[in-house]
């Protein structure tokens, strides 16, 4: 019996075109579930349109005062929104620190990737946008 892995796949959001065909290029595996990952952070509620649920309050959060209270529900918002929307990844640790000089927060998330031993980490740096 063979072992079959799974392969995720994913559209590369530079919109960059395979040099063979003119397709859009596709990132695979631990590549399409950062960017995965990455855009859930980013995405408020109702912005997908027949998905309004989608999303979290991550933008309304950085217009609070920057304080590790703020921070730990952060941490606490961005877990929940991975845990809900992004199966592929199950999360070890989120961790927020406040960069008091550039008004924002130096989140680190920790994950494992389904198929992979290793965990991932990956660094955003938040801040507010008007």
């Amino acid at each position: 019996m063979a072992n079959i892995t799974k392969v995720f796949s994913d559209i590369d959001l530079t919109f960059t075109r395979k040099p063979a065909g003119g397709d859009i290029a596709l990132s695979y595996d631990s590549q399409a579930v950062i960017r995965s990952v990455r855009n859930l952070i980013q995405t408020n509620h109702y912005e997908r349109l027949f998905n309004p649920d989608l999303g979290s309050s991550i933008s309304s959060l950085l217009f609070e005062n920057i304080s590790p209270l703020t921070g730990a529900i952060l941490e606490r918002e961005i877990q929940n929104v991975i845990e809900n929307y992004e199966p592929r990844a199950k999360v070890s640790s989120v961790v927020a620190t406040p960069d008091y000089d550039h008004n924002g927060y130096n989140v680190a998330i920790t994950f494992f990737i389904q198929n992979l031993t290793s965990p991932t980490t990956i660094s955003v740096i938040l801040q507010r946008n008007r």
